[in-house]
């Protein structure tokens, strides 16, 4: 694949009140041509800093941003301005311009560009009509709700023909039904431009629908990054763990161990469901060969990217040589633990 963004060693620090503030450490990070890559944190994780490198908007004080294998960073004048042409952005409070009609809006990218009246015409209504607003061509903001304000930020973000679209929160403002119909958009601008996609958002859920990709970032250092299927179906740091654990309530908190242990007196089990078949009545299976009855207690299972991943909290019935055997299978494909007495009194 070739490769469209690189970060090679970024730190960004800045100066307050005779203080300074690292909001970038030392950050690496390769996004290829073609990917959806969501890059996902808590306020103040330096996530909107490293988005706005892309697009030289911020300078690391040391380090590297590479796009399309130049060094952005180190551009100035009439070459900034042109590469800036081939990176797109949309913004979460829509930049719209108040006194100027959607046309225009859409338009004004490419009337600062030179394009001739003709060409902008075309080229105005092809993104209209991607984005779903013919009919709105001539309203202004104001009459416009606020994903519709949103297409007309994405369509204006792609009248250059870009080869990169940055987007800083942008559906963090809407509804969810709205956020979903954003996404969407999204998802076509990648799949049918072939635009690189790089979205910054604190909302763990946008990255799950969308993104090929993640990065976890805290305290200005990206802490994991990988496919958004193995990140989320095997957080490895504290933070992903709290990010993942927000939009899927897969594993008990250390009250809610204590409260099925006190109702539940079988074996309890804790099995990791990854990489599964959507079909594969795997449990179900195993408990039936060795004779052992099963209730679920608690977790979910989750699909992404036509992949099952979850946690399930169980207890297992049966006497102890079949509880075993059937552990031990269960242990050849999935991950097991069992959950002591003394595991869920002390939780």
């Amino acid at each position: 694949m070739t490769t469209a963004i690189t970060f090679d060693q970024v730190s960004k620090s800045f100066q307050t009140k005779g203080r300074t503030f690292e909001a970038l450490r030392d950050v690496d990070l390769t996004i290829e041509a073609g990917e959806i890559y969501g890059i996902v944190g808590y306020s103040g994780a330096g996530k909107s800093t490293l988005l706005r490198t892309i697009n030289a908007l911020e300078r690391p004080t040391s380090g590297r941003v590479l796009v399309g294998g130049r060094e952005i960073s180190s551009l100035t004048g009439p070459e900034l301005y042109r590469a800036r042409q081939r990176i797109g952005m949309i913004f979460q409070q829509f930049n719209l311009l108040r006194s100027r009609t959607v046309y225009r809006n859409v338009a004004y990218p490419l009337a600062l560009a030179g394009v001739g009246k003709e060409e902008t015409l075309d080229r105005v209504e092809e993104l209209l009509d991607f984005v779903g607003l013919t009919d709105k061509a001539l309203a202004y903001p104001s009459q416009l709700s606020g994903g519709q304000k949103q297409r007309v930020g994405i369509a204006r973000a792609l009248a250059t023909r870009p080869d990169i679209l940055i987007s800083d929160e942008a559906t963090s403002a809407l509804d969810p039904q709205t956020t979903g119909e954003v996404l969407e958009l999204l998802q076509r601008v990648n799949a049918e431009y072939g635009v690189t996609i790089v979205l910054v958002t604190h909302e763990i859920d946008v990255i799950r629908r969308i993104a090929d990709k993640v990065a976890v970032m805290d305290a200005g250092r990206v802490v994991e990054h990988g496919a958004v299927y193995e990140v989320f179906s095997n957080p490895q740091n504290p933070t992903t763990q709290r990010f993942v654990s927000s939009v899927l309530h897969h594993v008990p908190s250390a009250e809610t161990l204590a409260a099925i242990r006190a109702v539940h007196h079988g074996r309890i089990v804790q099995l990791h469901v990854e990489n599964r078949e959507s079909n594969d009545p795997f449990l179900s299976r195993v408990a039936r060969a060795h004779g052992v009855d099963f209730n679920i207690v608690y977790g979910g299972v989750d699909e992404l990217q036509s992949r099952l991943f979850g946690s399930l909290t169980v207890e297992l019935l049966g006497d102890n040589a079949s509880v075993d055997a059937a552990l031990a299978e269960l242990g050849e494909t999935t991950s097991v633990r069992e959950i002591t007495d003394r595991e869920a009194v002390h939780a």
